[in-house]
């Protein structure tokens, strides 16, 4: 008996040691050589801090910042342990609340914009985590944002710009804005503002 169970005990073994060794590690390697930054997680970095992840959306709730899209992740927005939808059909009476909720709190934000809500910023995305917003919800708080960091709309607009991305390899997808990457942004315009008045 113990001579039929070798070959499949080594077999066992040596399966393990592939797919479970070998194979992970020529990967890790592989993409820590090619893509270094991606395969550390994307993270971003303020000065030497880590302040997140380009992957992974953040909550935003500051008049000088913008915001991203809603997250229906638990127990607290944009959980990356949980990550998930609010799974809220179209005729849900609680999606319609929520979102009306959301809007309301928009106008709250800006009573004075008047341009219609871009849907992102009312609906959550399928992950809870999506950390861009479409170059029209960018757009549609750049006024906000403008006021908020007393800078000119124009200004902010140029960044807007700056950090919109295009679609990926010219075709997949659509332009988009990473919420995070952006704020970044607008704390370092207002940083060296800052140190060239002194």
């Amino acid at each position: 008996m113990l001579k039929e169970l070798k070959p499949a005990l080594w077999m066992v073994v040596w399966m393990t040691l592939l797919t479970g060794v070998f194979y992970p590690a020529l990967v890790t390697g592989l993409a820590q050589l090619f893509f270094p930054h991606e395969a550390s997680g994307s993270l971003l970095r303020s000065g030497e801090q880590i302040v997140g992840s380009s992957l992974i959306g953040q909550p935003f709730s500051d008049q000088q910042y913008f915001w991203g899209r809603p997250s229906a992740t638990t127990p607290m927005p944009y959980n990356a342990a949980s990550s998930g939808a609010s799974n809220l059909g179209p005729l849900n009476p609680a999606l319609a609340e929520a979102v009306q909720t959301r809007i309301a709190a928009l106008k709250e934000s800006d009573p004075s914009q008047m341009q219609p809500i871009p849907v992102d910023l009312v609906t959550s995305s399928a992950s809870g985590l999506d950390p861009h917003i479409s170059p029209d919800a960018a757009l549609w708080q750049t006024p906000r944002v403008a006021r908020a960091r007393n800078l000119s709309v124009q200004e902010v607009l140029q960044l807007v710009q700056k950090h919109t991305e295009g679609r990926t390899f010219g075709i997949l997808g659509e332009p988009r804005v990473n919420v995070l990457t952006l704020n970044l942004a607008m704390d370092r315009q207002i940083f060296k503002a800052h140190s060239n008045g002194d």
